[in-house]
């Protein structure tokens, strides 16, 4: 069996080195695709790819469509190019393993489910966000609000009262989060069309991957709306996924994240504090993690991991 990580980063290169040396050291037989954007920080792409890691160039993005269509472009290419894979896995360049790769690899060769994501219908009790923040993303049309991105965090604390607008009237929105200012449209979903969401950090096989590629050959008007709505990647996959009825996906993205004190839509970052939570989840990577803040975390992950993998 064969897995692909598709790892999407934008900083930190040394973190960065560090989550592919610990997938290629734990793991038998993989592919490591880097979607990377370059605009943030550098990598030694050349000894990246001396290594077997393939680097795309990918445009990192908060709330718009650059990160689905930083993984569609990966996808397309690895059709492209033939690439024989059993599953892919997503991650980002925060992300590490808290399992043995070996062990995962051996859960998912033995599966019956085709794919781990979370996912929930947007528009019904059963959401985990509130009815009106599913309408909110996806049944408005949204631009970037860009003189916002360049006013400062204090500041933009300022303008939170102004948000009291987006309850007194259905026309427009306006998210000071993902910084945009959307305009209601025509909604794109109905009974036989639901709409779902969950997180953008799943677990999927080679058939899901191929249907989702193909499904946006054939539907570019599907891919043209999500284009428009605003957190696309959190609704983006599961809403094709789960409307083709055609496979069995596990409620279980198989990642821990702790966004109990989450500001504008963000995990905290993972520390040493958290190792107990980490260890006891049924989890198979966890999030988001820095070096620059807690480097220990990491260290102390690799020594439980290489311990399980040897008691094996």
């Amino acid at each position: 069996m064969k897995i692909c990580y598709l790892i999407q980063t934008h900083q930190n290169a040394e973190q960065i080195y560090r989550l592919i040396e610990t997938i290629q050291t734990s793991g038998t037989d993989n592919q490591i695709i880097i979607s990377h954007d370059f605009t943030s920080c550098n990598l030694d792409t050349s000894s990246l790819e001396n290594n077997g890691v393939k680097i795309l160039t990918g445009k990192g993005g908060r709330g718009d469509f650059l990160s689905v269509q930083s993984y569609l472009n990966a996808v397309k290419w690895l059709i492209d190019n033939r690439v024989e894979y059993d599953w892919l896995i997503y991650l980002s360049g925060q992300d590490y393993p808290i399992k043995p790769i070996s062990k995962i690899e051996s859960f998912l060769s033995s599966t019956d489910y085709d794919g781990f994501l979370e996912y929930f219908p947007v528009f019904s009790s059963e959401s985990h966000w509130s009815i009106q923040e599913g309408k909110s993303r996806y049944l408005f049309e949204y631009r970037s609000i860009n003189f916002l991105r360049k006013v400062p965090s204090w500041l933009k604390q300022l303008f939170i009262p102004i948000k009291i607008i987006n309850y007194l009237q259905p026309f427009f929105r306006i998210n000071l989060a993902y910084e945009m200012f959307g305009v209601r449209r025509k909604s794109l979903f109905n009974q036989e069309f639901i709409c779902y969401g969950g997180s953008f950090f799943t677990t999927l096989s080679r058939k899901c991957v191929e249907y989702l590629h193909y499904f946006c050959q054939k539907h570019p008007e599907v891919v043209e709306y999500y284009q428009k709505v605003c957190v696309s990647d959190e609704s983006f996959i599961q809403t094709i996924l789960l409307n083709s009825r055609q496979f069995n996906l596990c409620d279980d993205n198989k990642r821990y994240f702790d966004f109990s004190k989450t500001q504008n839509g963000r995990p905290k970052v993972l520390t040493i504090n958290d190792y107990d939570a980490i260890m006891e989840s049924n989890a198979h990577f966890a999030r988001k993690f820095d070096i620059c803040k807690d480097e220990k975390i990491l260290d102390i992950l690799d020594n439980e991991i290489s311990k399980v993998a040897v008691n094996r």
